[in-house]
Formats: C-alpha cells, sequence, structure tokens
C-alpha cells in the first residue's frame, strides 16, 4: 500500500509532544491561523545529545531489569513467591519499554523521516503504547499487593491467586487500549521535491477536538489514574501503620524500639521509604513531561513558541528515566539479600518468638 501524499504538513521530530506515549508528533490545524512555512526536523546537537543519553539508559534498563528478573526468578518458596511474581511481570514490563521505546525513539531521531514501512508504523507505535501501558498497571498491582498485605496481613495465602489474577488483567488492558494506535498511526508522505515520510496520525481525526479527547484519554489512563491509586494505596497504608503504632502501650513500644528485627517502626520506616520513592520517582519522571504535553495540546502554538526543543528533549528522557528507577528501587527495598545469619528484609535463619510489640503484626511486617 503506497501512503497518503499531503502537500502542507508539519514535519516535527520523533521528541514532539502531539501523543507523549508516542514519538511522532504533527502540529494540528487551527482555524483562522495562517499556514507556517515548512520546516524540515534536523539532528541537531540537543537531538544528538538525546541520542547518544537514550542509548545510555537503554543498556542500563536493560542491564538493572534482566538483573532483577534473575534475582526473583531464582528464589524459591511460597512465602515469598508472590512479591517475586510482581517483580518479574515489573521488570518485563519496563524491559518491553526499554526494548520498543528508547531504541526506536534514538533511531527515529537520527534518521528525522520514518522509513520502516505503513505496517511496520502501526506495529511499533501499538507495542510502544502498551509497553508504557503495561509498565503503569503493573505499577498499580504492585501497590494494591502492598496495601492488601498491610490491611490484610491474614490473607497472604491468597496473594497469589489474587496477583495472578491482577496480572492478567493489567496486561490485558494495556493491550486493549492500545489498540486503537492500529488504526489512528499511517504512514504520510510529502510531495517532491522533499520526498519526506512520516509515521503520523495526521488525516486520522475528523476534528481537532477529537485528537485533543484521544490524547487527554491517554494521559488519564497512562498517567493520572495510576497516581491517584498509588498515591490511595500508600497513604492506606501509611496511615494503618501509624494506627497499629498508637495502639501499642508505651512499655510495649521500647521494647519493640529495642528489637532488631521484624519490629513495626522499622517496618513503617521500611514502607515510609519505599512508598516515598515509589510515588516520588513516578511523579518527577512524569509529571514534567505531561505538563507540557496538556499545554501542547490546548495551546501547541504558544508552546512551540515559549518552549526550546531541547527541553522537550530532556523532559522525555526524564520520563524514560523511570524504566531505570524501577528496578533500582523495587530490588533495594523489596528483593531479600539473604547471607546466612540473616537478612536485610527482616528474616532470620532462627525463628523468633513474637514480642507484645510484635505478635499481632509480623505477618504484614515480614511480607514488606
Amino acid at each position: 500500500n503506497s501512503a497518503p501524499v499531503v502537500e502542507n504538513i508539519s514535519t516535527e521530530p520523533p521528541g514532539s509532544l502531539s501523543h507523549p506515549e508516542q514519538g511522532c508528533g504533527w502540529t494540528p490545524d487551527a482555524e483562522g491561523m495562517e499556514e507556517e512555512p515548512l520546516r524540515l526536523p534536523t539532528f541537531s546537537s540537543a537531538a544528538q545529545a538525546r541520542v547518544a543519553v537514550t542509548f545510555a539508559l537503554f543498556l542500563l534498563s536493560a542491564g538493572c531489569n534482566l538483573a532483577v528478573l534473575r534475582a526473583a526468578g531464582v528464589r524459591r518458596g511460597a512465602r515469598r513467591s508472590h512479591i517475586h511474581l510482581l517483580l518479574r511481570h515489573l521488570a518485563a514490563a519496563d524491559l518491553l519499554v526499554t526494548v520498543a521505546v528508547m531504541p526506536l525513539d534514538a533511531i527515529w531521531n537520527i534518521t528525522l523521516q520514518w522509513r520502516a514501512g505503513d505496517l511496520a508504523c502501526r506495529l511499533l507505535m501499538y507495542l510502544r503504547l502498551l509497553a508504557m501501558y503495561a509498565s503503569a498497571f503493573v505499577t498499580v498491582v504492585i501497590s494494591l499487593d502492598r496495601q492488601d498485605a498491610i490491611l490484610h496481613p491474614l490473607a497472604i495465602a491468597q496473594a497469589r491467586r489474587r496477583n495472578r489474577i491482577m496480572l492478567y488483567i493489567a496486561w490485558i488492558l494495556s493491550a486493549g487500549l492500545s489498540v486503537p494506535q492500529l488504526f489512528l498511526f499511517r504512514t504520510v508522505t510529502l510531495r517532491p521535491p522533499h520526498n519526506f515520510t512520516q509515521c503520523t496520525t495526521r488525516g486520522s481525526f475528523a476534528q481537532p477536538w477529537h485528537e485533543t479527547l484521544y490524547n487527554m484519554l491517554g494521559f488519564a489512563c497512562l498517567f493520572l489514574l495510576p497516581l491517584l491509586i498509588m498515591v490511595s494505596c500508600y497513604a492506606r497504608i501509611l496511615l494503618e501503620i501509624s494506627r497499629r503504632m498508637g495502639s501499642i502501650p508505651s512499655s510495649s513500644r521500647d521494647v519493640s524500639l529495642r528489637c532488631s528485627r521484624n519490629n513495626i517502626p522499622r517496618a513503617r520506616l521500611r514502607m515510609l521509604k519505599m512508598s516515598l520513592v515509589i510515588v516520588s520517582s513516578f511523579i518527577l519522571c512524569w509529571t514534567p513531561y505531561y505538563l507540557l504535553g496538556l499545554w501542547y495540546w490546548f495551546c501547541p502554538r504558544a508552546m512551540e513558541r515559549r518552549v526550546p526543543p531541547a527541553l522537550t528533549h530532556i523532559l522525555f528522557i526524564f520520563g524514560l528515566f523511570n524504566a531505570c528507577l524501577d528496578p533500582i528501587t523495587y530490588g533495594l527495598f523489596t528483593i531479600p539479600f539473604c547471607g546466612g545469619r540473616g537478612c536485610p528484609c527482616g528474616h532470620s535463619s532462627q525463628p523468633q518468638p513474637p514480642s507484645p510489640a510484635t505478635g499481632s503484626f509480623r505477618c504484614s511486617a515480614s511480607s514488606l
């Protein structure tokens, strides 16, 4: 199938903000505005820096996520299997982001135009969005699991089955919500003498507001809803731990503070650190880029005049860095590196009798 030919289209580089989850953007036509001269993208110094950093992130993210897959895969035991199942799926989702987004983004910035054909355009845009949905949704599943482990510590036996169901739903939703990419994206070619082809949604929306609505739905599913769920989960976790701490008599609390393992203060501190790192990394990595995307969707001309392209490159790379932070965060706080006499997660080779302060909380504290 030959690509459609158009006479006047915007040819933004792959880092454009028409779709933050996608690579190439096209400035929508605005009624009453004069058409701007056609500007073909160039491999600028900012784009060159973006390519170099993206390839570096690709190597770092691939190494970290493969390490998590290996570490979580070699762990045995029903007590921790459901946690490591979640870690494997998170690493797999981030690895999919690493493979589907990072190299393609770097190569696209080098070639400037799309050279892989219409079928690859549709499939790769579908795969890119699927990977980013999966990474966000699996992170939500982990947050829900941590919430359930604290609020319902005696239901750990059902955690594996529950997590498998939630993971299936997360991957199915990721695949389903990405299907529109197969129909919206296509290759569009300029008339000679330019001979410039791009993979874009140009011409797929009947009205400009249709594209804005699609972008807003993607923003809500990729960022806003996962963020709200994660913040809600970890807020409930901290409130529950604080409530249990407040119910401990002062004499028992003094004893628990002197304990070296499995005490509530240590569990609360670990959950506090983990929740802050998880939520903060998600917010810090993606909020700036999506806010810039919101500005572009509603005021594209103003954003293009006031924001230098280098800033767009920086914010997109900062968002991709989340795929590197996930394996590091969950590896440090969740994967137990035991070494004979004990391990940082609070497990020991010898069973310990429950203290007055930790007897009712041991099940949830040991699962953190």
